[in-house]
C-alpha cells in the first residue's frame, strides 16, 4: 500500500464506560489502527478504512462519547517512514505471537489426533489471514509466518529438484527480506562462498520489488524453505554442495530456524 494521506480517529469516552471502551480497543486493533496519542488512532487513507473509522466514531457517539474523524496529508513530527514503521510494529508483534502458536502446534501435531489438528490448523489460517489483510504495508515478518503455516500444513510431496550449473549464477544480484536472521545470513554466506563470488545483496519485503534480482528465504521463491528444508539446505542440494563443514553448518541452521530438533545440534538451542 502506497498511502499518500492519513485518517485519524480522536475520540473520547465517559469514565465510566470501561465495557464501552474495551469493545472500542478490540475493534481498533481488529481493523488495524495504531494509536499515535491517547485516544487518537491512525489508519492509511483508503475506501475501506475510512468507511470503518466512519462507523466506529459513530458507534462512539452512541456509547455517550464524542469522536471527530480528520483526513491528514501529513502528521507533524512524524514522517511517513516513520508512521509505516509503527503499522510495522504493530503487526511484527501480532506475527510473533502467531508465530509461538504455529511453532508450538508443529512441535505437537504429531501427538495430537487429526480431528484436533485440522481444527486448530483452520483456526490458525484464519488468524493468520486476518492479520494479513490489516498489514498494510506488507511487514517482513508476515512473510515469515507464512513459511511457517505451510511446514504446519504438513509435509508435502516433493518433485525431484533439477541440480542447478553455479556457473549460470554468477555476478547476479540476490534478494531476501530486511531484518535477516540466521537461516538468511547463512544462506548469503553459502550464496557468496559457494555459487557466485561477486554475489550483490539487496533487501526488499516483496520479490516484485527488484524484479531483477534472484529471491531467496521469500514467500514462493525457488531458493526457500522446500518440505522440511530452511532455505539453506535448499541451496545446497539445488546446487550440490557437498563440502562437510556446509553439512555441518546446515544442521545447525535447521535446528536454529525450523526449532524441530530434527539433527539435535546443540549450537541450535538457544
Amino acid at each position: 500500500m502506497k498511502a499518500t494521506s492519513w485518517l485519524l480517529l480522536l475520540f473520547s469516552l465517559p469514565t465510566n464506560r470501561k465495557t464501552e471502551r474495551v469493545a472500542v480497543w478490540r475493534r481498533l486493533r481488529k481493523m488495524g489502527a495504531v494509536p499515535i496519542k491517547t485516544s487518537t488512532y491512525l489508519l492509511p487513507d483508503e475506501p475501506p478504512q475510512y468507511e470503518q473509522f466512519q462507523w466506529l466514531a459513530q458507534q462512539i457517539r452512541d456509547y455517550g462519547g464524542d469522536s471527530t474523524l480528520v483526513r491528514a496529508q501529513g502528521i507533524e513530527g512524524l514522517t511517513r517512514d516513520e508512521i509505516v514503521s509503527l503499522f510495522n510494529a504493530a503487526r511484527d508483534k501480532e506475527y510473533a505471537e502467531l508465530r509461538k502458536a504455529l511453532q508450538n502446534f508443529i512441535s505437537r501435531r504429531k501427538r495430537t489426533d487429526a480431528e484436533f489438528v485440522a481444527v486448530e490448523l483452520e483456526r490458525l489460517t484464519k488468524q493468520f489471514r486476518e492479520l494479513r489483510e490489516i498489514d498494510f504495508f506488507d511487514s517482513a515478518r508476515g512473510h515469515e509466518v507464512a513459511m511457517l503455516l505451510r511446514r504446519a500444513e504438513g509435509p508435502q510431496r516433493m518433485r525431484k529438484l533439477q541440480i542447478l550449473d553455479v556457473k549460470q549464477y554468477r555476478g547476479k544480484t540476490w534478494l531476501t527480506r530486511p531484518r535477516p536472521e540466521i537461516d538468511r545470513v547463512g544462506s548469503a554466506w553459502l550464496i557468496s562462498k559457494f555459487i557466485d563470488p561477486k554475489a550483490k545483496f539487496v533487501f526488499a519485503s516483496t520479490a516484485q520489488s527488484v524484479p531483477d534480482a534472484i529471491p531467496f528465504d521469500m514467500l514462493d521463491a525457488e531458493f526457500s524453505h522446500h518440505g522440511n528444508n530452511c532455505t539453506f539446505e535448499t541451496l545446497s542440494k539445488r546446487f550440490a554442495i557437498a563440502d562437510k563443514a556446509v553439512v555441518n553448518i546446515g544442521e545447525m541452521i535447521h535446528d536454529a530456524d525450523l526449532d524441530d530438533a530434527r539433527f539435535q545440534r546443540v549450537e541450535g538451542v538457544g
